[in-house]
């Protein structure tokens, strides 16, 4: 790609990236590991109580911080950290002659872990604690089939013999769904990852769920086609739990949501009866399209065993670049032009701000594309067919917001490599954010010009709070934002040096109040788990949790509990919710524990919390 600063006003220049911004990949990973430090011996007893994701590389109680976060079994139980969460006692304890039954139908040796009647050690923690080091459950059991067929007749087992199960794809969520609670059966599908099919014409992907999320693009690569997905976490998420979750991702401004993507799903329910419907139709008005209840319905109705997904061809032409402006406002304004300007070739429109960035270039040592500051960041990718249009659109658009001076600074990558290392400043954010210690994460929807005013007024409380500053007294270090701004996507992070009680009190049920209150979605793309579970009505209305919990009921009756064990934990409701109001219980299972809450409005939401490890739980990507 040529330089563009041939065509831009002189006051405004936009720079080609150089030399100077190269930089190995491997510092991004390895440098914020070993420079990670946890202030206050008492901190390391402490622990995020908040519903808020945490990161994933926490500190060892009893050694500090490690490079790799605490080992699994040093994790809390998630059953001691949440006792509200009980196990019901209609779900039956595994036996040897289960452990035998399974060993029977799975033949090999390698796919079952068994910690029933042997000591499985620490191979069985790694099911049972998630990416987040944050949940962990008391699995005793790994299943891994092989097919379809095998996850049927495991299902059915199961739901006979009242033995609760939960699905399992990569681990990698963030909220809590994907490893058990207590000792439910962890069916984890890493072994179906076959591609059955593939249509060079039509561009449709079959493939079984366990399929690595990375290996199913780099396929697609070698026939010149794309997967309309794409996530930090790709070397180790499956896409069978990507559809559960309904991921969001990177590509979703350009190729839309996988409820668009998708074609056909093919899933076991409860009862072992297989869902068969992989079609491979773009047009089928025939009925209900059940398969959408599948996308985003954290395994809570079934087990996705395969995929029909259509896939767009991979782009010839990709240019990326990296922009600095003053404020919010401007923010919008560049991408209101980039959409009018670049439209069909637009592909990724990302939101950082200064915090962040700062927080990653401290923590990594990178040195930013940039040379001054700006208050915002913005990374632009077109892919396109046509090396020489794109070109000359993105040299249009530039052209213009320097020269409207919306724009007050960039740099344009000029290779692959240096696209890859402009990304690296958006993509390594995330890993960077736990420098200090620890970071409360928040994964929001919310109205774009509103977007980043709760990171303003979250700033504003905790300042107000006196709880951030720059020296190790003060418990928050920055709060931030960043995301996907054509998806209208906030990632708040409050990074810390240690868990605080008085932080979490500024935060919940703040953030989910001033979500609700604009309409804003508590989860845009990580879906609820076990963490999100009570907030549920900042999101959704009385009428859509009744529903859910019918269609639940329909696919899954093992798991109905009966209304006169509904319980009211006080604990579960905000303070100022405690005014009385008429209630009105409806039971909504999800994955660990049945949700059951009133809703005249939201300001009057009363949440109960029943646990139940059900028959058929999350599985996330």
């Amino acid at each position: 790609m040529q330089p563009f600063t041939r065509c831009l006003p002189a006051v405004r220049q936009v720079c080609t990236a150089n030399s100077a911004f190269r930089r190995a990949s491997v510092a991004r990973i390895s440098a914020p590991l070993a420079q990670r430090r946890w202030q206050h011996a008492e901190a390391q007893k402490q622990e995020a109580t908040t519903s808020a994701s945490s990161e994933p590389a926490q500190p060892d109680p009893d050694d500090g911080a490690t490079a790799g976060g605490a080992p699994a079994a040093k994790i809390k139980y998630t059953s001691d950290s949440y006792p509200s969460l009980k196990r019901d006692p209609k779900y039956a304890e595994l036996t040897t002659d289960d452990v035998k039954w399974f060993r029977e139908l799975l033949g090999s040796e390698s796919a079952i872990l068994d910690g029933v009647s042997q000591d499985a050690g620490e191979e069985m923690e790694t099911y049972n604690a998630d990416w987040m080091r944050k949940y962990r459950g008391h699995a005793k059991l790994v299943v891994k089939p092989g097919s379809t067929e095998e996850v049927s007749k495991i299902m059915k087992y199961c739901n006979d013999k009242k033995l609760a199960v939960c699905p399992q794809g990569g681990n990698t969520g963030l909220v809590g769904g994907s490893v058990p609670v207590f000792d439910e059966i962890v069916l984890n599908l890493a072994r179906m990852n076959k591609v059955r099919d593939f249509d060079e014409v039509s561009g449709i992907l079959v493939a079984d769920a366990g399929v690595i999320l990375e290996n199913a693009d780099n396929f697609l690569r070698e026939k010149n086609h794309i997967f309309p997905l794409d996530l930090g976490a790709k070397g180790s998420c499956q896409i069978g739990g990507n559809v559960a979750t309904n991921a969001g991702g990177l590509r979703l401004l350009r190729y839309g949501s996988l409820h668009g993507n998708v074609l056909g799903i093919e899933a076991v329910l409860p009862d072992g009866t297989i869902m068969d419907d992989l079609s491979r139709l773009r047009k089928n008005n025939t009925g209900y399209d059940i398969k959408q209840l599948f996308i985003g319905g954290e395994g809570t109705i079934g087990v996705i065993t395969g995929i029909s997904i259509l896939c767009p061809q991979r782009s010839q032409a990709m240019n990326v670049a990296f922009f600095g402006l003053e404020s919010f406002e401007k923010v919008q304004q560049a991408f209101r032009e980039a959409k009018n300007q670049l439209s069909e070739i637009l592909s990724a429109f990302e939101l950082m701000d200064v915090g962040s960035q700062q927080i990653y270039h401290k923590a990594s040592g990178n040195k930013l594309p940039l040379e001054n500051e700006h208050a915002f960041y913005c990374l632009i990718e077109t892919s396109g067919s046509n090396t020489d249009h794109d070109s000359e659109k993105l040299e249009a658009f530039l052209e213009y917001v320097m020269g409207e001076e919306i724009v007050q600074d960039g740099v344009v990558a000029q290779d692959t490599t240096q696209q890859r290392e402009l990304w690296g400043c958006r993509e390594g954010i995330p890993e960077h954010l736990g420098h200090w210690g620890g970071v409360y994460k928040y994964d929001l929807s919310i109205p774009i010009a509103e977007m980043y005013k709760l990171v303003e007024e979250m700033r504003a409380k905790m300042e107000e709070a006196n709880l951030i500053g720059d020296t190790d007294e003060y418990p928050v270090v920055k709060v931030v934002g960043y995301g996907h701004m054509g998806d209208s996507n906030l990632h708040l992070n409050i990074a810390t040096r240690r868990w605080d009680k008085e932080v979490e009190k500024v935060l919940e049920p703040f953030v989910y109040e001033w979500v609700g209150s604009r309409n804003g979605s508590i989860s845009a793309e990580h879906g609820l788990g076990i963490a999100k579970k009570p907030y549920i009505g900042y999101s959704r209305s009385e009428t859509m949790v009744k529903m859910m919990r019918q269609i639940k009921d329909l696919y899954d009756p093992v798991s109905r509990r009966p209304d006169y064990l509904h319980k009211v934990i006080a604990n579960s409701v905000p303070e100022r919710h405690h005014e009385p109001i008429q209630v009105h219980l409806v039971a909504v299972p999800f994955n660990y524990m049945y949700i059951a809450y009133s809703v005249q409005s939201i300001p009057s939401m009363i949440l109960t919390i029943l646990s139940v490890p059900n028959t058929s739980l999350n599985m996330h990507s």
